[in-house]
């Protein structure tokens, strides 16, 4: 059973700003330029993005450790969900 401070905290957490943005789906280009989705954020996307995996873990990002290569729309993704979530804009 919650009791008020209980209920207080979450409605603290669910207000914050990041919580009212879904996190980017992760894409990738697969033959002649069709993107298709993949399993998650390459290392060197989370990198050039300026993550950790920690944080993505925190943001509730997928990371796919399998992937390598990095595609430029997805770190600007990343970029602006990452500056939605810490309340920069």
């Amino acid at each position: 059973m919650w009791v008020r401070s209980d209920w207080r905290e979450f409605f603290r957490i669910a207000g914050r700003r990041w919580y009212k943005f879904r996190p980017p789906r992760p894409v990738d280009v697969s033959g002649r330029g069709r993107v298709s989705p993949t399993e998650g954020f390459s290392l060197r996307e989370l990198d050039d993005a300026g993550i950790s995996i920690e944080q993505a873990q925190t943001f509730g990002l997928p990371v796919d450790c399998g992937r390598v290569s990095a595609y430029g729309p997805n770190v600007s993704a990343l970029r602006d969900f990452v500056r939605a979530a810490r309340g920069g804009g």
